[in-house]
């Protein structure tokens, strides 16, 4: 590949993940206004490509969806949100077609995969819901099948891999308002953009000529490794606590729950995945014993998140990566305190959004870490 198309790659992995962070970011907001459902349609807003605007449009809005009435301050905020994430479909698009370029089946895989999953949303629109799920499910196979198969260094298949990624985070999104922010779909939904972001910041990494000129940081990757999954593990507990409404179950209190230290707990209830469809999960459907064991989980899932990258950052700094070793403790202590200030705050709008974008900061450190300890290929500058 041409130094251009690496220069160009640089720069458009970096913009992208950078915007990838921000949709992430704007993801939360929208999640925690519970704005989850104000456009009871996908892809449209009550029909409108925006949303409506004037009267006689919301009163058709009302009409014609009884049961949600519209919310200008809600419907606005699910809107934008997609399209952020639609503008960064379309950048993620163009990173993987310039990784796939000069291979002439990978270039067609993905163009293949943008025409399948358009086409898949206008039948889907159109209530055509097997041949758009046909569609889809090839649109997210072959940008996989291109990334695995193609005889490029590991950034580049991850480009491509990262267009499969992203056409399943839109799945998610027209689940999560189809299923009525079911739970487990809102966390997959999460879990999706976390993904999108750490995909596009790896290849950004790489890209950028982060990682080590020899092996001397190799016994690194493996507590490295462990502790992205410890972290992903978290944030997935975050995600449930968010999606089934947990996150004050304990009320105020912390470190104590509801004034005790260990109140009355449902973990069966807490941690039931799927409980079939129809039923609109906005607002919960959990008593208080399952919430509180959600909310328990996740804070027990903070402390040994926090002991164990507490001390993968000092062992980094011991061995050579001070700055990453350093950049992981400090994001990691501000979202210990962004946790603890939500509960006692009573979960105030910007710190919660706030909780969910330091998350994806210290995903990123993580990725920057195991970055650093392995090899930098040939075809970086």
């Amino acid at each position: 590949m041409s130094p251009r198309a690496v220069r160009t790659l640089r720069t458009l992995a970096l913009l992208a993940a950078l915007f990838a962070f921000g949709v992430v970011m704007f993801g939360a907001f929208v999640r925690l206004s519970n704005a989850g459902l104000s456009c009871p349609d996908w892809p449209t807003c009550y029909g409108k490509v925006t949303w409506p605007g004037h009267a006689q449009d919301i009163a058709h809005a009302n009409e014609a969806f009884p049961d949600r009435p519209y919310e200008d301050h809600k419907a606005w905020r699910e809107q934008v949100h997609r399209f952020l994430a639609g503008s960064l479909g379309v950048m993620v698009l163009a990173i993987a077609l310039i990784a796939a370029w000069r291979r002439k089946m990978a270039v067609i895989a993905v163009i293949l995969a943008a025409i399948f999953a358009a086409v898949g949303v206008v039948l889907y629109m159109r209530g055509a819901y097997l041949v758009s799920s046909i569609l889809s499910a090839l649109a997210i196979a072959l940008p996989l099948i291109a990334a695995v198969r193609l005889d490029r260094p590991g950034a580049w298949r991850v480009g491509i891999a990262a267009l499969a990624v992203i056409i399943f985070q839109a799945m998610l999104g027209m689940w999560t308002v189809t299923l009525l922010v079911k739970p487990i779909v809102v966390t997959g939904h999460l879990l999706g953009g976390m993904a999108t972001f750490a995909l596009l910041a790896w290849a950004a990494l790489r890209w950028w000529g982060v990682g080590s000129r020899d092996e001397r940081f190799a016994a690194l990757r493996v507590p490295v490794a462990i502790g992205i999954v410890v972290l992903v593990c978290q944030i997935t507990l975050g995600g449930w606590t968010s999606s089934n409404y947990a996150a004050l179950a304990c009320g105020v209190d912390f470190p104590k729950c509801l004034g005790q230290w260990w109140p009355a707990t449902d973990f069966h209830q807490a941690f039931i995945l799927w409980r079939g469809i129809g039923v609109n999960y906005e607002g919960g459907v959990l008593d208080m014993a399952a919430r509180s064991a959600i909310q328990l989980a996740h804070r027990i899932g903070a402390g040994v998140t926090f002991l164990y990258l507490a001390w993968l950052s000092h062992k980094l700094a011991r061995a050579g990566l001070r700055k990453i070793g350093i950049a992981i403790g400090v994001v990691l202590v501000a979202q210990v305190l962004l946790g603890v200030g939500n509960v006692h705050l009573g979960l105030p709008l910007p710190m919660a959004t706030a909780h969910n974008g330091v998350a994806a900061l210290l995903l990123f450190t993580l990725l920057a870490a195991l970055a650093s300890t392995q090899r930098l290929p040939s075809e970086t500058p």
